[in-house]
Order: C-alpha cells, then sequence, then structure tokens
C-alpha cells in the first residue's frame, strides 16, 4: 500500500454529539442487530432442521440469511461501539477490513438474488424440468459461483482503493491526537469506498475505471437477468387457467420481489442520488438505509408470506418450549 503512512486513520461521523442522543443511537442500533440476528438466524435454523425446507429455494434464502448475518455484523457493531463509548476513530488497516467484507457480502447477496430469480423461472415457466435444471449440483455450482463472484469482486475493488495514496482531507475539528487533517480524515458510520476515493491524491483513474466497469456490468448483467426472468414469469402466471394457482405462483415470487426491490433501491439511491442533496447528514442516513435496512427486514418479508416457513419456524419454537420444560 504505497504512500499509505499520509493517513494513518479515518474518523466516523458521529450520529449525535450529546450523551443522551449517542445512548440513544447505541439502544436503537442495538436492537436493530438483535432483530437481524434473530430474524436470520431464526431462518438458517429452521431452513438446516427442517426436512420439508430442503429444496433448492430454501438453500438459496438460507445462504442469503448468511450474507445478511454478514452485512449487519460488518457495519454495526463499530456504530454500536463508537456510540456507547463516544469514539470516532478507526485505523487506516481497520478500515480495510470492513470495506474487503461489506463488500463481499453484498455483491455475494445480488449473486444470489439473480440466482433466486432463475429458480422461481424455472420453477413457474419450465417447472417439468426444474429437477434437471435446478438439481443439487446445479444448486452447488450456482452457489459457489455467486460466493466467488462476491469474492473477486471485493478483491478488485479493496486492492484498487487501498493502493491509492490518500491525503486530502476534510476540513473537520480535529481531536486532540490527530495533529493534521492528513492524518485523520472523516467516513460515515462505516468505511466505505467512495468516500475513501474522495481523499486519493493520485490520478490513477485507469485503475479505478477498470474495477467501476467490471462491477457495473456484473451490477447491470444481473440487474437484466431479474428482469427478463419477471417478465416471463408474470407472462407465465397470468397465462395460469386457475386462481389458486396464479395465488400460488405469486406467494413464492413476491417476497423475493420485494427483497430484490429494497435492495435495488436503497443501491441506487444512495450512489445516484442528486449531488443538490448531499450532505454529511444525508450521507449517514442513507447509508444507514442501504447498508441497515434490507439485511433486518428480509427475514420480515420472506416470512410475511411464507406458509412453509412460518410452520417451520412455529415448529421450532414449539420444539424448543417442549425442551424447555
Amino acid at each position: 500500500m504505497p504512500n499509505s503512512s499520509s493517513v494513518s486513520e479515518f474518523l466516523l461521523l458521529a450520529f449525535a454529539d450529546t450523551r443522551e442522543l449517542q445512548l440513544l443511537h447505541f439502544g436503537l442500533f442495538l436492537g436493530i442487530y438483535l432483530a437481524a440476528l434473530l430474524g436470520n438466524g431464526l431462518i438458517l435454523t429452521a431452513v438446516a432442521c427442517d426436512h420439508r425446507l430442503h429444496t433448492p429455494m430454501y438453500f438459496f434464502l438460507l445462504n442469503l440469511a448468511l450474507l445478511d448475518l454478514g452485512c449487519v455484523s460488518t457495519t454495526l457493531p463499530k456504530a454500536m461501539a463508537n456510540a456507547l463509548w463516544d469514539t470516532r476513530a478507526i485505523s487506516y488497516q481497520g478500515c480495510a477490513a470492513p470495506v474487503f467484507l461489506f463488500v463481499f457480502f453484498i455483491g455475494a447477496e445480488y449473486c444470489f438474488l439473480t440466482v433466486m430469480s432463475y429458480d422461481r423461472y424455472v420453477a413457474i415457466c419450465k417447472p417439468l424440468h426444474y429437477g434437471s435444471l435446478v438439481s443439487g449440483r446445479a444448486c452447488g455450482q450456482m452457489a459457489a459461483a455467486a460466493w466467488g463472484s462476491g469474492f473477486l469482486n471485493a478483491v478488485l475493488h479493496t486492492a484498487t482503493t487501498f493502493s491509492l495514496p490518500l491525503c486530502q482531507g476534510n476540513a473537520v475539528a480535529l481531536p486532540q491526537h490527530c495533529h493534521s487533517i492528513a492524518t485523520c480524515v472523516t467516513m460515515l458510520f462505516f468505511c466505505e469506498i467512495p468516500q475513501i476515493l474522495k481523499l486519493s491524491c493520485s490520478d490513477a483513474y485507469l485503475r479505478e475505471a477498470v474495477a467501476l466497469v467490471c462491477s457495473v456490468s456484473l451490477a447491470f448483467g444481473c440487474f437484466v437477468f431479474i428482469v427478463f426472468s419477471y417478465i416471463q414469469i408474470f407472462r407465465a402466471v397470468l397465462r395460469m387457467p386457475s386462481e389458486q394457482g396464479r395465488h400460488k405462483a405469486f406467494s413464492t415470487c413476491l417476497p423475493h420481489l420485494a427483497v430484490v426491490s429494497l435492495f435495488i433501491s436503497t443501491g441506487i439511491f444512495a450512489y445516484l442520488k442528486p449531488p443538490s442533496i448531499s450532505s454529511p447528514s444525508m450521507d449517514l442516513i442513507v447509508a444507514v438505509l442501504y447498508s441497515v435496512v434490507p439485511p433486518a427486514l428480509n427475514p420480515l418479508i420472506y416470512s410475511m408470506r411464507n406458509q412453509e416457513l412460518r410452520d417451520a419456524i412455529r415448529k421450532l419454537f414449539g420444539y424448543m418450549l417442549l425442551q424447555n420444560q
């Protein structure tokens, strides 16, 4: 990491200046974190323990829950610690690891959402070929491709970002241990690549462009595939003669479509919002919106319209109650 000594640590933006509001934010983040852990943990346990859920759709849902747990565990614990102990500093190395993990989890989750749209497309549009097109081996290959794509994307972006010399600090009121603006620079409530690139004093545009093109190509390709899959799904569902069949098909698709919409809309708003409405406070809120809200809400969205999953969770709770008696 050449010339990385120009920045020794970053400062994470505080949500509040008063101690009471800091503790309030700690309690809010703790509640969201525990809800995300509980919801995704229940999905993991229910899918793993109930043999009726050992199907491709729930296998992909299990992977999605793992990724959601990774996302919130990468961002929220540090935010809670900062609010509880009134700290803001994070080391240069301590910033690189969360950047890699967050990009990895987000990229892999997007790929899994794409794979899940393919699973729904085959189940509804080609039901007679479902066993061969989405076999156990095919599921394993698609899952490996999703995890691998997220990993390679994270390696590319992290290596590109943290190989750049960073020397442009923001004009902020520095704490006592920061002797110059070049020593401590401000981030949002967790380290983000766009914020780090703003601090670069290098002209390495080619490397940044290559990483951006690769990422945009992957994201756009997944988006087009998801849209195409759902166009075919809706056409097939609307041609079904049975109203009960249409209702069942929509029930299996709507949770996934809601999760995809939430994931994509928050990401688009975070990175493509007009500069006129950009401010530190707005950027902070948007960062929470796209990094914390989807992983916390996904279990609720999937369990609301999925009777099999709700039954498995109720069965799990019933077993736990019997064990405690």
